[in-house]
């Protein structure tokens, strides 16, 4: 009896509104910063497109980021309540069509691009400090002859410890998650306007690791085609301004500082891009840059030749900062989520638990650390991400038409930039992402589909298992 009046209790417990506009904006840079725009530069060079056609690639990826921005700002104005794009979702479409989308991502998307991130994480430590493997004899067992839970142990126990540590980290009050994320993304800055200078101050001649052939895809493909596929390669490293709206039970003022905070987050990164991507060019000829191995990281390569060994160091560190950094924001982020779907009766109960000394959803925090572990530990993790792109950008084209749908019906009376040609412009890069994504992967995409499809006969069980309990409103006031 005691244990079920202290759940109760627990789940009124109104998360804190503590986080100002300032920190709202480095989480979303934060989470949009991770390791692509260190060596997203190689295979645009290899393309065959020219400096400036580069530099207009990532200008227009992030012109789509905007519009991508404005919906999600418009979206912010909706609710004052955590679990963002999952609240969105079911006001517009109602709680199946958000559970179905909260679900995807806990088992595919969002704890599966966790567990990449842990990965790529650990594998920057390994290659610069080699990471035993105590499992090693073990790597040959297969689960389906696919997983392979044992293989490279080290750089996977590795990747399960930090996990658990950032959520550690986080469970102990949302100030010491996002305080961690000010410092990292603020070093990260740093660290990419000093790498935009030395590049631009470069007057020196780098080395050549291969010979430079002439590369045959512009003409195969057209310039349309490979033009595309260069905005294409660059959204990829703006992706990420959607999830600040989990925490919105967390910040202050949410309907006005989360739509600054997610449009001048965009428009930050989006100039650093734009800056660092025209210093790899000016240090470094397009066409060297596309003669470089594949998996060779741009960055680290032109702050080897400039400053040697040690450039390269600190070019592999401040990648490795990256990572962590993207990483802690996402523990922080998404366990949100899941919080809010426990209150809605459509996930565990107990998630929706709020810890009364730290005012942290801390058995969210754990479900998402376990899941995310154990994805870590299956090595599908890539292919869980691959499988996520599809669903993610079909429920990205249905919440812009939910906010189409929100003005229509006055839900939003708050001016929203560029609408309604945002909304529209996203739906239909979103509609050609979802379709480019079913037709050069369409194994990986019905898997997609299929995983997500999962969440249907748990959307029932939930139902049953908490049927009559009510939903838990705890909405903090501005004030808190």
């Amino acid at each position: 009896m005691t244990e079920k009046v202290q759940q109760s209790d627990e789940t009124k417990i109104p998360l804190r509104r503590v986080l100002g506009l300032g920190t709202a904006i480095l989480l979303v840079a934060g989470n949009i910063i991770g390791t692509g725009v260190f060596k997203k530069i190689v295979p645009m060079a290899a393309s065959g497109l020219s400096k400036p056609e580069i530099l207009l690639a990532w200008i227009a990826a992030g012109g789509v980021a905007l519009t991508g921005a404005f919906t999600f700002a418009g979206l912010s104005r909706v609710s004052k309540q955590s679990g963002g794009l999952y609240e969105y979702m079911r006001l517009a479409f109602g709680k199946f069509a958000g559970f179905i989308m909260g679900w995807s991502g806990f088992s595919i998307s969002l704890s599966g691009a966790l567990a990449a991130v842990a990965f790529i994480f650990a594998q920057s430590v390994n290659s610069m400090v080699h990471l035993p493997d105590p499992l090693q004899q073990w790597s040959g067992i297969s689960l389906w002859s696919f997983i392979y839970p044992f293989d490279n142990s080290g750089v996977k126990i590795l990747a399960m410890a930090t996990i658990a540590v950032l959520t550690w980290f986080n469970y102990r009050g949302v100030r010491f998650g996002s305080g961690l994320n000010s410092m990292l993304t603020s070093l990260k800055i740093i660290g990419i306007l000093a790498l935009i200078v030395m590049a631009l101050l470069f007057t020196g001649s780098v080395t050549q690791t291969r010979a430079i052939e002439n590369n045959p895809s512009m003409a195969e493909a057209g310039y349309v085609t490979a033009f595309f596929g260069a905005v294409l390669s660059a959204f990829w490293a703006y992706d990420g301004f959607t999830n600040i709206t989990y925490i919105a039970g967390e910040v202050k003022r949410p309907k006005r500082n989360l739509p600054i905070a997610i449009i001048f987050g965009v428009c930050l990164v989006m100039v650093l891009y734009v800056l660092i991507n025209n210093a790899y060019m000016t240090a470094v000829p397009v066409h060297q840059l596309g003669a470089l191995e594949e998996n060779q990281i741009a960055a680290t390569y032109i702050a080897g030749n400039i400053m040697g060994a040690p450039g390269a160091t600190l070019i592999s560190l401040l990648i490795m900062l990256s990572s962590f950094g993207t990483l802690n924001v996402m523990v922080l982020f998404y366990a949100r989520l899941y919080y809010r779907m426990a209150q809605e009766n459509v996930f565990f109960r107990n998630a929706a638990k709020v810890h009364p000394a730290f005012r942290t959803p801390y058995i969210a925090l754990r479900y998402s650390m376990v899941w995310s572990m154990v994805l870590v530990l299956s090595g599908t993790f890539d292919m869980l991400t691959d499988m996520s792109i599809l669903m993610s950008f079909i429920f990205y084209s249905f919440l812009a038409v939910g906010l189409i749908k929100f003005k229509r019906q006055n839900l939003i009376r708050d001016k929203i930039p560029c609408y309604p040609l945002a909304p529209v412009l996203f739906i239909l890069f979103a509609i050609i992402i979802a379709a480019n994504t079913f037709i050069t992967q369409p194994r990986l995409s019905a898997m997609g589909i299929g995983l997500a499809a999962t969440g249907i006969p748990c959307y029932f069980y939930f139902k049953w298992k908490y049927k009559g309990l009510p939903v838990v409103q705890n909405v903090p006031g501005d004030d808190q």
